[in-house]
């Protein structure tokens, strides 16, 4: 029996619907695959995929400050300048004042009094071990100090005005963590390299003019 045009048409275009269908499927399963869905667990909790939660870029360099600090003491306020009465003195001693001595004052500004204890003490370390990798470097560019720098593990985002002044290459570092207010001031010059302690601002970005010596 001969089929009349009209039914033949018909199973064509479903056919080619078909072919349609099948195509963009297909071409949908690896679109799907590659974004990054939410799926749902069995407790009904949203799990992103593995790619999406990855650590903290500076999560080495928050490492390497902890490990330098683990033999501080925890972080705590600055301790204020002693205050009060003076002290008596035993019954019968008398204290005599040279006519020239001059009286210290306490200090008001500077790591001295802003600097919380677990800083004050990293400090030291920071600065040892910054010094020593300095010590011997030969003709000290800004490059060569990078270099050492990151291999200590402080990263580029902690290193600022890095460059050079005559024969030295000068640098700040941002050690601010929790909650602390740590930077060090470096010169790499041989022999002659110091580095030494600042205070950073409270909040906001690093600027060497904002620190304190």
């Amino acid at each position: 029996m001969r089929r009349t045009p009209a039914l033949t048409s018909t199973f064509a275009r479903s056919r080619r619907r078909q072919r349609l269908t099948l195509v963009v499927t297909a071409l949908s399963a690896p679109a799907l695959g590659a974004c990054g869905t939410e799926k749902t667990n069995a407790d009904g909790e949203q799990t992103k995929p593995a790619d999406a939660v990855g650590a903290r870029p500076d999560a080495p360099f928050k490492a390497m400050l902890d490990e330098i600090a683990q033999s501080c003491p925890p972080s705590a306020p600055p301790e204020a300048p002693p205050s009060g009465p003076a002290e008596t003195l035993p019954s019968g001693s008398v204290e005599t004042v040279p006519d020239d001595a001059i009286e210290p004052i306490a200090p008001t500004a500077g790591p001295e009094v802003e600097l919380n204890a677990r800083d004050w003490c990293a400090s030291a370390l920071h600065e040892e071990r910054i010094a020593q990798a300095l010590w011997d470097l030969a003709e000290p560019t800004p490059t060569k100090v990078r270099a050492i720098l990151n291999d200590l593990g402080y990263v580029d985002e902690r290193i600022h005005d890095l460059k050079q002044s005559g024969a030295a290459t000068r640098f700040f570092l941002d050690l601010r963590d929790k909650g602390g207010r740590l930077c060090l001031e470096g010169s790499a010059a041989g022999e002659q390299t110091v580095v030494d302690k600042c205070v950073a601002p409270a909040t906001g970005p690093f600027t060497a003019g904002g620190r304190k010596q």
